[in-house]
């Protein structure tokens, strides 16, 4: 497989220097650069990032499908869904009439959407699914169309050196049976590493120290509690909501806000990872001592109160937390500035800091995530030109989202599937400390199609959002005139200072971020009852003993036949 996998990036990331070279019998295979108005004469064919960022002669119509935030309510009066300022762009810009066949809501909602659209055979021209299961479903009924030869001719060069930086995990995440059937997400690193996120405000007020083990976190969420720092109703520890999950999987493997995986981390467990024995042989990370003890830790503290009463019921693990109810919570980066962004508003004291959680014996532990976890699919059914537009319109929000009013959510750019290099935001947090400082200035990032896309902007702006002294941020350094801009810097220069300044002791990857066949008929029902079973452990609707009778009835209805399938991944 990986010697399959290497010949189809060699071929993909031969690049835009062959583009000029091919030739087809059949025009619509390439793009013309539009005719001037008093010649009828063909311009000559486009390559490169010419090709990449080139306009339609005649308007093309993309259908899509798509997933909106109910609770979303940034757009301004006037626009909708197919008529709004990235839509408009792109008619401008490119000739491209987004038309929105259907819309979802997040969660629970659009993933039955998309799969009774795949059930039914009918897609879209273009969707965003947010599991690789729902693309290896649609490749294996024939439904989605083979890019990778476009791909090879459309991408942008900055798209090229982000893929490039995955080392082909991308383009293998993209893959079915040799053939690439998606647009992959590329996200950065930090994604997939969980930190807490911790009200430092409350603790200075109770003179307490931050927590540094599992044992100091419980501390702190009973000091909380006990001192009602978030009123009445304060609940020490935020929890995942019922469209999320206790930790992160292989198969989800990143951004999971409100799940406990630092805590599992902390106490060197791995669930819903394939863990690499170090004999040849694989594990599954649920079924593990380590996770058993840490389920009963939390059923402990969910029996003394310091977990949210409602965790796995809430329809948003947010709603406490912007309601500075809650003193803790865990998840990503990017959580302690998008995530909570209404505490602020409430309360601008909110001082949300994030830090490790160590193990006892003082190590810092985290699994690491895929290259990405959502992919748009394109159907087998599109039209040519449709599906060049697809590629055009990925190359677009890579090389100018930045550009747009960014107090209007990202997520109503139709297929937005983020790419960035995988260090992005690491570089980021250095490189703005830099400028903060003086030893830099903005324009010394202006780079066109950098692969550090977003560099340039924020480096403009930093200045206005972020004051002196630099040293030790806090949100009383931070301007939030302009939101948008205060989320993104206050998530990089808060939310991955951990990453990017702490070493991480232990780096756990899944052995796998994919299905194997078995898990096409079998993962579903094994999913369910490790779900059912962690959430009533922790809840105390099951005893920590109901922990053993699941591993042997997960082993025995399917789960030995699957590991016996990682480990020959492993092997390979």
């Amino acid at each position: 497989m990986k010697r399959n996998m290497a010949l189809l990036l060699a071929v993909v990331l031969l690049g835009l220097s062959l583009t000029a070279c091919t030739s087809s019998n059949d025009s619509s295979n390439n793009l013309k650069a539009p005719s001037t108005p008093d010649s009828n004469a063909e311009s000559p064919a486009l390559s490169g990032d010419d090709l990449a960022f080139s306009r339609f002669p005649e308007p093309v119509d993309v259908h899509i499908g798509m997933v909106v935030d109910p609770t979303d309510k940034t757009l301004p009066e006037g626009d909708s869904v197919s008529n709004n300022q990235y839509t408009r762009y792109l008619k401008e810009k490119y000739n491209i009439n987004v038309i929105v066949d259907w819309t979802a809501a997040t969660g629970n909602d659009f993933k039955q959407k998309v799969s009774l659209t795949i059930a039914s055979g009918k897609l879209p021209d273009g969707m965003v699914v947010d599991d690789r299961s729902f693309m290896t479903k649609a490749a294996s009924s024939g439904l989605l169309y083979d890019i990778t030869d476009i791909f090879q001719q459309y991408q942008s060069s900055q798209v090229k050196d982000i893929m490039a930086s995955t080392e082909g995990r991308a383009l293998e995440n993209a893959s079915y049976e040799g053939k690439m059937v998606a647009l992959p997400n590329i996200t950065v690193d930090t994604d997939g590493v969980h930190v807490l996120w911790i009200r430092k405000d409350w603790l200075d007020k109770l003179q307490l120290p931050v927590p540094k083990t599992v044992s100091d976190v419980e501390k702190a969420a009973k000091a909380f509690i006990d001192n009602k720092l978030g009123g009445d109703k304060t609940i020490g520890i935020a929890g995942p909501s019922k469209n999320t999950f206790p930790y992160s999987t292989f198969l989800v493997s990143s951004n999971n806000m409100g799940g406990f995986d630092p805590i599992f981390g902390a106490m060197d467990a791995y669930p819903g990872y394939w863990l690499d024995n170090g004999d040849g042989s694989v594990s599954y990370g649920t079924t593990s001592d380590n996770t058993k003890k840490t389920l009963a830790l939390l059923a402990d503290w969910y029996k003394k109160g310091l977990i949210d009463p409602e965790v796995g019921t809430r329809d948003n693990v947010g709603d406490p937390i912007n309601a500075n109810q809650t003193g803790i919570f865990f998840g990503p980066w990017w959580n302690g500035g998008y995530g909570n962004g209404d505490s602020f508003k409430n309360d601008p004291t909110a001082n949300w800091q994030a830090y490790p959680v160590y193990s006892d014996d003082n190590k810092w532990n985290v699994h690491m995530k895929t290259t990405g976890s959502t992919y748009t699919i394109i159907s087998k059914n599109a039209k040519p030109d449709v599906v060049k537009a697809i590629m055009i319109m990925n190359n677009a929000l890579v090389r100018d989202e930045a550009t747009f009013d960014l107090s209007v959510a990202v997520g109503w750019y139709p297929l937005r599937n983020v790419m960035a290099a995988a260090n992005e935001t690491e570089y980021e947090y250095v490189e703005l400390l830099k400028v903060l400082k003086g030893e830099t200035d903005p324009e010394d990032y202006n780079k066109p199609n950098s692969l550090y896309k977003l560099m340039y902007a924020d480096a403009k702006k930093v200045k206005d959002v972020i004051k002196p002294p630099y040293d030790d941020l806090n949100v009383s350094n931070f301007n939030t005139a302009n939101f948008g801009d205060f989320q993104r810097l206050y998530s990089i220069m808060i939310g991955d200072r951990p990453f990017t300044t702490i070493p991480i002791d232990k780096k756990v990857f899944s052995v796998t971020y994919n299905q194997t066949p078995t898990m096409e008929t079998k993962w579903a029902n094994l999913k369910k009852m490790e779900d059912e079973t962690v959430m009533k452990i922790i809840l105390g609707q099951a005893s920590i003993d109901s922990f053993d009778k699941f591993v042997k009835d997960w082993k025995a209805q399917g789960g030995d036949e699957i590991t016996a399938e990682v480990a020959e991944l492993l092997k390979k």
